[in-house]
């Protein structure tokens, strides 16, 4: 289903929660959610749909790739980037890092360790953002 954008930044700027296999379709909402905003989004996070549980989309090429309960383990490279959102007007400036390692389960609840840089990593730290409640 696709689901209004939320832009309260009191809801946005609370942390979310683990997501829980019965959560599975928030992940097919935010799919559907991305695809019908794709001429001007790349990711979401579950709270920019109204939900507060621990789950991103990133478009990471030519899929979309959903994330439940992702977990920043590495960082490096910092540089400066400028970012727009969905939830909010305009762009801003935020430090972002080249490569990263996220472990994250997949919507078959499997476990991933992943690597990822350039372009993808920074969304997937935008996102990771939003679910603790950090909005550039």
């Amino acid at each position: 289903m696709i689901r209004p954008i939320v832009k309260d930044v009191f809801f946005l700027g609370q942390k979310s929660e683990e997501a829980a296999q019965q959560d599975l379709a928030v992940g097919t909402d935010l799919q559907d959610t991305l695809t019908a905003n794709r001429d001007r989004c790349v990711g979401m996070a579950a709270n920019m749909i109204g939900v507060k549980k621990r789950i991103i989309i990133v478009n990471a090429g030519f899929v979309n790739l959903v994330m439940y309960n992702p977990v920043l383990l590495k960082r490096d490279t910092p540089y400066e980037a400028e970012e727009g959102c969905l939830s909010l007007e305009g762009v801003r400036k935020t430090t972002r890092y080249q490569n990263i390692a996220v472990e994250y389960l997949d919507p078959g609840w499997k476990k991933h360790r992943e690597k990822f840089s350039g372009w993808t990593a920074q969304i997937i730290q935008h996102e990771l953002n939003h679910l603790d409640g950090i909005i550039i």
